[in-house]
């Protein structure tokens, strides 16, 4: 059994407030790693391309209000 089942199978068996208690704790965590993982894109220059794109089209006009 590998360690992602094992993981999965212990979560299974969590009673309903674990289970609750482990879907907060994993929410953030998925969000701590995803700002994490942006900041580097950031950092490394990634974005770069897709900002500027992004800004072209906002002073062309090709952009709408949210």
């Amino acid at each position: 059994m590998t360690e992602f089942e094992k993981i999965a199978e212990a979560i299974r068996r969590l009673p309903p407030a674990e289970l609750a208690r482990f879907r907060d704790w994993f929410f953030e965590f998925d969000a701590d790693e995803w700002d994490r993982q942006i900041a580097e894109d950031v950092e490394a220059g990634r974005l770069d391309e897709l900002a500027a794109e992004a800004i072209e089209d906002y002073r062309a006009g090709r952009t709408r209000e949210l």
